[in-house]
């Protein structure tokens, strides 16, 4: 399937999809033979997780202004996002915020705006090339707190997997973004860090090394904040005390491939995928949703370069428009196992 079938048949569940119907209670995807995945709902968090051990932890409802992933798991267990720290509370682990029309969503502020959970449309596990892998599909709405306006619709796509072949925990996250019914277009706008970014650990601040994909350029934005652009970013540094590497990976289809970074390690570690919607505002129509899509790997130790060049290669193939988000079916034509639920 192309990806233009893809993304109609993604949009057509979001529209038609009635969300706020029931609220989520406690709930669970078991673990099918051969497959150790398996995901946890409750009211406020979807958990995917191995047979031993947690490997993403999400929080869609009870938020204080959007969904998110709170904690995110090396193979071995080691978690490396900080969840509002008391400098920036409205850093929340793994989270993807622009501005729409001037309103912030990355902000917690009284005019800012709220990425609202309207449901998840599939929730599965399944396998393929002998891979299992963990997924959810979710329904956001952007609103304005000013006037309650709705401004943009999302259809979010959050997959996870654990790769023996690169000893890491591989997570996709695609964003589909269209225009409120009834707007023409609305325009993507914001700072140089507004995107798909994550807070790390306190103490893998200061003291990490980022490495990247190769880079011609890079721009000093302000006292330790840079933008560059590149294919890859990673970060090694001392989680809890052990060695880690986290590397974010852009799709070469993704809009202004390369996506240009945004890094910092002082006073504090933060790196986010950005569209460069500070200097180049983004239109956004009903009727042509913009997708994004990026890949994180995360590894016990120090990585080498040349590792994440091939995890990055792979997370590409495997992440192509003619199986991401969600995968169609499984190897011999059978769908993951799947469970349906919406929410307030």
């Amino acid at each position: 399937m192309g990806t233009n079938a893809v993304l109609r048949g993604l949009f057509l569940s979001f529209l038609f999809l009635v969300a706020g119907a029931v609220a989520v209670r406690a709930a669970e995807t078991p673990a099918s033979t051969g497959n150790p995945m398996r995901i946890t709902t409750d009211e406020s968090f979807l958990s995917i997780q191995t047979t031993d051990r947690v490997l993403l932890r999400y929080h869609y409802q009870n938020v204080p202004f959007k969904p998110y992933v709170q904690e995110l798991f090396t193979p071995h267990g080691q978690n490396i996002l900080r969840d509002a720290p008391a400098d920036h509370l409205h850093h929340h682990g793994l989270m993807f915020a622009v501005g729409v029309n001037k309103v912030s969503f990355w902000q917690e502020t009284e005019d800012a705006g709220r990425e609202v959970h309207r449901g998840f449309a599939d929730v599965r596990i399944g396998t393929r090339n002998n891979i299992p892998w963990a997924e959810f599909t979710e329904q956001v709405d952007w609103i304005s707190s000013a006037n309650q306006e709705l401004l943009l619709k999302e259809l979010r796509f959050v997959e996870v997997l654990h790769s023996t072949e690169f000893a890491a925990t591989v997570v996709s996250w695609q964003s589909s973004l269209a225009a409120a019914p009834g707007k023409e277009s609305v325009t993507l706008n914001g700072a140089h860090y507004y995107g798909l970014g994550m807070r790390f650990l306190e103490s893998m601040d200061k003291a990490g090394e980022f490495l990247n994909g190769g880079t011609d350029a890079v721009e000093v934005v302000r006292g330790d904040e840079r933008n560059f652009r590149s294919t890859w970013c990673a970060y090694t540094a001392n989680a809890d005390g052990k060695p880690v590497t986290v590397a974010m990976f852009d799709r070469p289809d993704n809009p202004r491939h390369p996506a240009t970074w945004f890094i910092m390690t002082t006073p504090f570690a933060y790196l986010s995928a950005t569209l460069n919607v500070r200097k180049q505002p983004l239109e956004v129509t009903e009727d042509n949703p913009l997708v994004v899509r990026y890949g994180i790997a995360l590894w016990d130790g120090r990585v080498e370069v040349t590792q994440i060049e091939r995890a990055c290669r792979w997370w590409v193939n495997w992440s192509s428009p003619d199986t991401a988000g969600p995968p169609q079916a499984d190897e011999g034509g059978k769908h993951g196992e799947k469970r349906t639920t919406k929410s307030r």
